[in-house]
């Protein structure tokens, strides 16, 4: 019965971390590149699937098009991005390179990380709370009894903390990440 719940607390759980993924932290991450798309015949692709995307450094990405043809594409769909960073073109590749980041920069994506769990947990919160509505339905249709009632409820927040557990530990290790020179 509680298995639906679980799915979507997993899933708060998943989605900080892709959320997380896509910050970049001063050093050079392909999934960065996730949510660019490129005009690869009048279809808007994936960049992963234009090209080879490859880390050569700790603050440099190195994009090789099969066709060289893709080299203005992609060199567009990046300064598009709000990535903040500006390609290279040297003829037969693109290159990012990512600068240090300042110290002040560093504080501001910990804010931004530590809203972003936040935010993960009020809906992991949220889940619990439509979790437990569903058992008080169950009790006032006689579906279930009341210790069944208080056996699901403390089920269903053993889940919550668990969920709440791991969400902390993302921000903490996605901070430390960001903070470390």
């Amino acid at each position: 019965m509680l298995k639906q719940f679980e799915e979507k607390m997993a899933k708060s759980v998943e989605s900080l971390e892709y959320e997380y993924s896509n910050i970049r932290a001063g050093r050079a991450n392909p999934n960065i590149l996730n949510n660019i798309k490129v005009e690869y015949y009048g279809v808007p692709t994936p960049l992963q699937q234009v090209g080879n995307v490859s880390v050569p450094e700790a603050r440099t990405i190195v994009i090789t098009p099969w066709e060289t043809s893709l080299l203005k594409e992609i060199e567009k769909a990046i300064l598009c991005s709000d990535l903040g960073l500006t390609p290279n073109n040297d003829g037969k590749s693109i290159i990012l390179n990512f600068p240090e980041l300042t110290e002040e920069r560093r504080k501001d994506l910990v804010k931004d990380i530590k809203k972003k769990g936040e935010n993960a947990k009020v809906a992991v919160r949220n889940i619990r709370r439509d979790a437990n509505d569903h058992i008080k339905k169950q009790l006032k249709a006689n579906e279930i009894s009341e210790d069944e009632q208080k056996n699901y409820e403390e089920k269903v927040q053993k889940l919550t903390d668990k969920y709440v557990d791991q969400i902390e530990k993302t921000i903490e290790n996605k901070s430390k990440e960001i903070m470390t020179v």
